[in-house]
């Protein structure tokens, strides 16, 4: 991404969080009549930010660089979270940015062993991009047979948007398919210029009407931890926590574990999988049922 395109997303940012915001929620008079635009005025957020909306409309416009003092100041005024505040310095730090070359994933060998090691858990590696790098049979099982997909195409957030059996799984869609946009926007601010990045965005931008929205939106609160309910056709209706664990020898890869609470049903589920997975000659007879 060049410097140019850089200030442009960080001034798309600060528009779009702009937009969310009313004038009662910063403390300013709300006259309750018609407003031309959504959410905050240009003008108002210079006035709070103490600086003027000739210069605001520059840094939205992506012709001005912010000093970080007015970047906090920001932060405050636009009443960032974390990841949002997180997000607009890595916009603001990347802006000189020169894209590099990367070298070709691969799964930590550490990762690979513990995958081999987890049979009654359901468990994968994600890579850059949400990248599938590994997974280990009850993954499989539980979500789709990734072995089946070509290598070019294995990746979380494309069959989460493009697979129909896919999405038809995972009974909270929703929920998921927007984490995943916000994995990818975060990955967009901390390695930009990524040109398979792009063309993954650009892919999806293209099939999906929701992926467009939302990540038009510039969401960036991706969570590390939550709750899917899937709907399998051999395990029945399933309610599962996932955890995802940063490796540290691999900052770039994360373990994503599936788990169920002892003595519930979706744990009895989990259990029958594995167990329908260990046993090939019964997969193949409920298969072929």
């Amino acid at each position: 991404m060049t410097s140019d395109a850089h200030l442009n997303e960080l001034g798309e940012f600060l528009k779009a969080r702009r937009a969310e915001l009313s004038p009662r929620t910063v403390g300013l008079p709300d006259t309750g009549g018609p407003r031309r635009v959504a959410g905050l005025r240009r003008e108002e957020v210079a006035v709070l930010a103490a600086i003027s909306t000739d210069y605001y409309t520059r840094l939205e416009q992506g012709r001005a660089r912010a000093p970080m003092s007015v970047l906090a100041t920001l932060v405050r005024v636009l009443h960032l979270d974390d990841d949002q505040r997180d997000h607009l310095f890595e916009l603001a730090a990347r802006d000189e940015y020169v894209p590099r070359r990367r070298p070709a994933q691969q799964v930590q060998q550490q990762l690979r062993r513990l995958l081999d090691e987890l049979t009654a858990t359901p468990a994968l590696v994600l890579g850059r991009r949400m990248d599938i790098l590994a997974w280990n049979p009850l993954a499989a099982a539980l979500l789709t047979d990734f072995g089946q997909v070509p290598e070019k195409k294995r990746n979380y957030a494309r069959l989460c948007f493009t697979n129909s059996c896919f999405r038809g799984l995972h009974l909270n869609w929703r929920t998921i398919a927007r984490n995943c946009v916000a994995e990818l926007r975060l990955e967009a601010a901390q390695h930009p210029g990524d040109p398979e990045l792009a063309a993954l965005v650009g892919e999806l931008s293209v099939v999906d009407a929701d992926f467009r929205q939302w990540w038009a939106g510039r969401q960036v609160a991706g969570l590390r931890v939550g709750t899917q309910r899937l709907r399998h056709p051999v395990a029945g209706d399933l309610t599962l926590d996932w955890d995802s664990l940063t490796c540290t020898a691999a900052p770039a890869q994360q373990l994503v574990i599936w788990t169920a609470e002892p003595g519930t049903p979706s744990h009895d589920g989990l259990r029958f999988l594995a167990s329908w997975t260990a046993d090939p000659y019964q997969r193949a007879r409920d298969e072929a049922a």
